[in-house]
């Protein structure tokens, strides 16, 4: 048991968060289609993938050569 520890405890954020998903309940669903704009990476096409690896230019070894 946690001497510190406060269960009862909501802060006035996290109240208003809890309120303001009650009452717009697809809240949750816009954040996550906001999230996949932003993050998620569209799959490369094979051509282009397979063009960008062939345009590739091999380092030395020893940079400083």
């Amino acid at each position: 048991m946690n001497l510190f520890a406060k269960p009862e405890y909501r802060s006035e954020f996290t109240l208003f968060i809890d309120q303001w998903k009650a009452r717009d309940p697809g809240v949750a669903e816009r954040q996550t289609a906001g999230r996949a704009l932003l993050w998620n990476r569209p799959q490369q096409e094979p051509e282009r993938a397979q063009r960008a690896a062939a345009s590739q230019v091999r380092r030395k070894s020893y940079v400083y050569d």
